[in-house]
């Protein structure tokens, strides 16, 4: 945990990790307190897709935390990023809610489902058969099929739901076509998380909930690795996967809590002040 508490840089994800749903997990206040207190490079890095920076920025301000927009990137950036350096001025046909569709509207990409060049996939709540149908013939005309993140599932205070890469695979199976996934742990979208951090990887930690997105990230980019069991993990699915990550944690919350033993004067000193 030493190791861990002298990191200069932080990268978190979100879903499982700082709240399920609209609920703010335990010890994540004292978490953000103490990055800011110790003056840590932060940024919050999520897979999912539905909401813009501004959105997540209200989301937490909600639950009581007051975090700026520029801590935080999502997929749905990386992929608007990716596709508008592959093809500027795109047309796509998009699955998706306003994060996703705002962050491709900005690269200025275009919506069309009659002659796409590419299916753009990420969460959704408006997901039908009808628009299942859509993206099968836009990819078998020959648009390419583009998924935000390869997460099967996501944490919500009602429990597990599908999450992305369920959402892809019908499109997948018809068509016989695989999606290229950007979102975490595709290096594409890590490269710019550590380029908005600031800090060299080997400062760096990753704090997330999925072994096979953040941990395998993590190890593959060289960050420092913690997993907390507060969202799809629990220990005995990590012995599953031929990696392991440094730390397992109940939660963000064991993070303050080992700093105020290794240093309580400052502990106090923080309370006091």
């Amino acid at each position: 945990m030493e190791k861990l508490l002298e990191k200069k840089g932080f990268i978190c994800d979100m879903d499982g990790v700082i709240y399920h749903g609209n609920r703010l997990l335990p010890g994540v206040q004292e978490f953000v307190e103490w990055l800011y207190r110790e003056k840590k490079e932060f940024l919050f890095l999520t897979n999912n897709s539905g909401k813009t920076q501004r959105e997540l920025q209200q989301k937490l301000a909600k639950m009581g935390l007051d975090i700026d927009e520029k801590h935080f990137y999502t997929s749905a950036l990386a992929t608007a990023q990716f596709v508008s350096t592959q093809m500027p001025g795109a047309k796509a046909f998009v699955i998706g809610e306003p994060g996703l569709l705002n962050a491709l509207y900005e690269q200025g990409i275009t919506f069309d489902e009659n002659d796409p060049d590419y299916v753009i996939v990420g969460e959704s709540f408006s997901y039908t058969y009808d628009n299942i149908c859509r993206a099968v013939k836009c990819v078998r005309k020959g648009a390419r099929l583009i998924g935000t993140n390869t997460d099967l599932t996501g944490p919500t205070e009602t429990g597990i739901v599908p999450a992305c890469r369920a959402l892809v695979a019908p499109i997948e199976l018809a068509t016989g076509t695989s999606a290229y996934y950007v979102g975490k742990p595709n290096p594409l979208m890590m490269r710019t998380g550590l380029n908005m951090l600031g800090v060299h990887s080997q400062d760096t930690a990753i704090i997330g909930d999925r072994m096979d997105t953040d941990i395998v990230a993590g190890i593959e980019c060289g960050l420092d690795t913690a997993l907390v069991l507060s969202g799809v993990t629990d220990r005995e699915m990590i012995g599953r996967f031929p990696y392991r990550p440094r730390l397992v944690l109940n939660g963000v919350g064991d993070i303050p809590a080992a700093a105020a033993e290794h240093h309580p004067r400052l502990a106090l000193e923080a309370v006091a002040g």
